[in-house]
């Protein structure tokens, strides 16, 4: 069995249990070798961490967890536990995403192979990048629960400003745009390194169990308005969703 240049024996044992799945090992081309440099193994690896676990996870708390199932609202507002899962789970998916960049980009010399799969992943890294620095720049929240120093409830987010209107707005639409690019880069990539059956196998079944996730929690009515989920129902005040 291969994993990047290194060749690891299977005992007989082992080659008897897996002789009926071996179709799983090997390649959609058969002409091709799976051959990859450590570089390339580990941008791989990094990459499907941060745009198959790290960041899906973030989206999915962030829009189904605002209000968690022991909490009593609207008496109990402002759980910022989203919020932590959230910001921790795109950071740490931002670091793997530039740390997989950096394998590749040093591995092969500043000019990585595969100039479609190049061309969507300095576009993936560019998006994902910007998608922090919207965060930076989404405004003050504001509100009874987060008032200012002069003891002011205004903010952006409480007043729902035009700059808080745009952040929302941009935030969401490229934040799943970028997403589904980069699972289309992540199969580009597979299909660069002529990756074993298993592994298209392990990250459709993957993506799938992600989207049915999804669509459960979307249709129990688990995605709150992050408004509501904050300052309580909103009858009366001029927002939108």
């Amino acid at each position: 069995m291969a994993f990047g240049l290194i060749e690891i024996p299977l005992l007989p044992e082992v080659r008897e249990t897996f002789a009926g799945t071996s179709w799983l090992l090997e390649s959609l081309d058969p002409d091709r070798p799976h051959q990859l440099s450590q570089s390339v193994s580990w941008h791989g690896r990094l990459m499907v961490l941060a745009w198959s676990v790290l960041f899906p996870a973030g989206i999915i708390a962030a829009r189904f967890f605002k209000i968690t199932p022991r909490q009593t609202w609207p008496d109990e507002l402002d759980n910022k536990t989203w919020w932590y899962l959230h910001l921790t789970l795109q950071y740490l998916g931002g670091t793997a995403m530039l740390a997989g960049f950096l394998m590749i980009w040093l591995g092969s010399g500043g000019n990585p192979a595969a100039p479609y799969h190049r061309m969507f992943g300095y576009g993936v890294i560019t998006f994902g990048l910007l998608q922090f620095v919207a965060g930076w720049l989404r405004g003050t929240k504001g509100g009874p629960t987060d008032p200012g120093p002069d003891g002011s409830i205004s903010g952006d987010h409480y007043d729902m400003t035009p700059r808080r209107r745009i952040f929302e707005t941009c935030h969401k639409l490229v934040g799943y745009g970028v997403l589904l690019v980069a699972s289309a880069t992540l199969w580009s990539g597979l299909l660069t390194v002529n990756a074993p059956n298993w592994m298209w196998g392990v990250l459709a079944v993957w993506w799938s169990v992600l989207i049915a996730v999804f669509v459960i929690l979307q249709r129990r009515g688990y995605a709150v308005e992050t408004y509501q989920a904050i300052w309580g129902p909103r009858e009366g005040r001029n927002i939108t969703r």
